[in-house]
Parts: structure tokens; C-alpha cells; sequence
């Protein structure tokens, strides 16, 4: 934090003092003006209405307080209600008057600095009366520094319950976000599925069918040497193709390398089968969660594959680094854009549930003309 930062966010903590005067006074006038019609049932529901609606107002201001002093940034659908705005103004009154006491340390410790340098100054202060003063002056210090800096993490606790979602809140939308990962997860698990499904049926089942033809036209009696010959030619061929592709859908479905020799190599693996130029930076440590690195090198795969098959891309860079333990997997060509996660079948659709079930993030910007760059930032730990 910087100390512009510093300097405006000890205003604001000190500033609080005067909403904690305001809300002191409101709710002592206030108080005492509506308790009656408060005790009374048929008055207390337009009693309750005008207490709260001037407690709205001052959490209003406190927010705009926070706001400009802090920076804060709060979602505009949490407005502090009823009992909730009540709540605020009474816990940023007490806050705001401890603060107020803190203040006096630091005005009782000033004065006695001021004391001590001016007995200094005549020469009336002993040794042992210097030793005495200056360790009472470092206790005030500490006690002000500690009580303002615990003052500042309950003013921004204050702010972060009233002004954003409370702890039921979060952990619904908690609750909501696993439910969605899960759905996401069995999604791409059953996309994954029909996928290799089509791979094998479309791609290999009709290689072998080719294969067995080629052996039995070889096989036929009356063929001449030269023909069994030049079939057995195509045959074996036609076995390296097959081989390639099963090889090719294997890697598609789980790469060895990552188990054997770790994210580095399997993403090199991905480089040299790339029909495009891959150019490829990996900064990464050797240990990483296993899940995490699966989750790395089919995005680098899907996003290098997308790329070869549907932009028109004649270059791809891919880079990996970690920073404060969340891997950054970026992935970018110079194809002609309109790459989207939109669509239940579109496999960038799949990389996304894949991503966020590991509480991650991923990102695609592809306007149309280019470049596509698709982003995934992984936790690690």
C-alpha cells in the first residue's frame, strides 16, 4: 500500500469519528422520539419505516465515505435494509467512538512528548525522568498504532457486511457455484465421451474396415505376386495411419507424458504434432497438482486444435507461468477470430467446465479478424 493509500485511508478511518457523532445523535433523537410509538403495534410499523429510513441515509454516506477515502467498490443490489441498516449505523457508532479514544492516546502521547522536549530544553530532567517519559511515550505509541490499525480491519468488516453479500449469502452462492461445477463436470465428462466416440467410429473404425479389405483382396487366390505385393504395401500404410490416429485419440483422452515426464514435455508433445507453428513458454515449477496440469494441457490442446481446424491461424503462442500459486495458461493465434464457449458441444464449452470445476477461470476473446487469445487461470494450491 502506498502511501497516498496509506495516508487516505487513515482519513477515512478518522472520518468515521464524524459519521460515528452522526449516528450517535440520530439514534439518540430518533430513539427517544419514535421508542413510544415504537411500543404501541399500530404505530409500529410507520415508526420502524422512519427509523430505518434515516439510518439508510446515513449508511449512504458512510458508503460514500468508503468509496472515495478507501476505494472500495461494492455491488450495487446489497442496499443495507430494516434491521441490517440498523445494525451499521450502531456498530460504526461504537467503532467510530472507539476510534475517537484512540485519537486521545495519540493526543495524550503528543502532549507528553511536547513535555519532555520542553524539560529537556530547560534542563530540569533527569536520567531516570527520561528513561520513565520515553518508555510511557512508546506504550501510548504501541497502544494507538495497535488499536488504530484494529480499528481500520473492523471498519472495513463493517463496511464488507452491510455494503456486500453476509455469510448466508455467500455460502449460497458458494453452494451455487459447486452445484454448477459438478453439472459442468458430468457435461464435459459425457461430451469428452461421444467425442472419442466419433474419433473411433468415424476415424478408426473406418481405417481398420480399409485395412481388412486391403488383406482380403491380398488374400484372393489368382492374384499375381506384383498385385499381393502392392497390396501388402498399402495394407501395412494404411496399419501406420491407423496407428498414428489411435495414438492421436489416446492423447486426446488422458497424454502418458504428463505422469511420465511432467507438463513441460506433454506440451512439447502438442508443438510437434501442431500442424501450425507452435512457439511455446513454460514457466512453471516441475511440481504441480495433477489435476491442475491436465487441466493446463487440454487447454493448451483444444485451443492449439481450434485454432489449426477453424481460424486460419499461421502462428500460436502459448505461455504458462505461475504467480502468488495460480497458473496462467495463455494461448493465442493469428487466425480470424469468432472462437466462442457458447454452444453445449463446442469444445472450448468443455475446456470451461473443466476449468471452473477446479475453482478457476477461463476466458476467450476472439473478435471477429482476430486474434483469439484463450486465457485459463488455475489455483494451485
Amino acid at each position: 500500500m502506498g502511501v497516498t493509500r496509506v495516508g487516505r485511508a487513515g482519513a477515512g478511518v478518522v472520518l468515521g469519528c464524524a459519521t460515528a457523532v452522526a449516528g450517535l445523535g440520530y439514534l439518540t433523537v430518533a430513539g427517544t422520539t419514535l421508542g413510544p410509538f415504537l411500543l404501541v403495534p399500530r404505530t409500529r410499523p410507520g415508526a420502524r419505516r422512519a427509523l430505518t429510513a434515516g439510518a439508510r441515509r446515513l449508511c449512504a454516506l458512510d458508503r460514500r465515505r468508503r468509496t472515495v477515502l478507501f476505494g472500495d467498490r461494492f455491488p450495487a443490489l446489497y442496499e443495507p435494509e430494516g434491521d441490517r441498516a440498523l445494525r451499521h449505523v450502531a456498530a460504526q457508532t461504537y467503532a467510530g467512538l472507539l476510534t475517537a479514544v484512540v485519537l486521545g492516546l495519540f493526543a495524550l502521547g503528543a502532549v507528553l512528548a511536547a513535555v519532555l522536549i520542553i524539560s529537556l530544553v530547560r534542563g530540569g530532567v533527569s536520567v531516570l525522568e527520561l528513561l520513565g517519559q520515553s518508555a510511557l511515550g512508546g506504550v501510548f505509541l504501541f497502544l494507538g498504532v495497535q488499536g488504530f490499525l484494529s480499528l481500520y480491519a473492523l471498519d472495513t468488516r463493517l463496511a464488507a457486511t452491510a455494503f456486500g453479500p453476509s455469510e448466508r449469502e455467500r455460502l449460497q452462492q458458494r453452494i451455487d457455484e459447486l452445484a454448477a461445477g459438478r453439472a459442468a463436470i458430468v457435461h464435459a465428462v459425457d461430451a469428452e465421451r461421444r467425442r472419442i466416440e466419433r474419433d473411433l467410429h468415424d476415424g478408426l473404425q473406418q481405417r481398420l474396415v480399409a485395412l481388412a479389405m486391403l488383406l482380403g483382396r491380398a488374400r484372393r487366390p489368382g492374384r499375381t505376386p506384383e498385385q499381393a505385393a502392392e497390396l501388402l504395401r498399402q495394407a501395412h500404410e494404411e496399419s501406420g495411419a491407423v496407428l498414428t490416429e489411435l495414438r492421436e485419440v489416446a492423447w486426446r483422452v488422458y497424454p502418458s507424458a504428463l505422469d511420465g515426464l511432467g507438463l513441460r514435455e506433454a506440451l512439447g508433445g502438442v508443438a510437434e504434432r501442431s500442424p501450425v507453428p507452435l512457439r511455446l513458454a513454460c514457466d512453471v515449477p516441475d511440481a504441480l497438482p495433477a489435476p491442475v496440469e491436465a487441466a493446463a494441457y487440454f487447454v493448451v490442446s483444444e485451443a492449439v486444435t481450434n485454432a489449426a481446424k477453424h481460424s486460419r491461424a499461421t502462428a500460436i503462442s502459448a505461455r504458462l507461468d505461475v504467480a502468488e500459486s495460480v497458473l496462467t495458461v495463455s494461448v493465442r493465434d493469428d487466425g480470424c477470430g469468432g472462437a466462442t464457449t457458447a454452444g453445449p458441444g463446442t469444445g472450448l464449452a468443455g475446456l470451461r467446465g473443466r476449468v471452473e470445476a477446479l475453482d478457476g477461470r477461463l476466458r476467450v476473446t476472439s473478435p471477429l479478424g482476430g486474434p483469439t487469445v484463450v486465457t485459463a487461470e488455475l489455483p494451485c494450491a
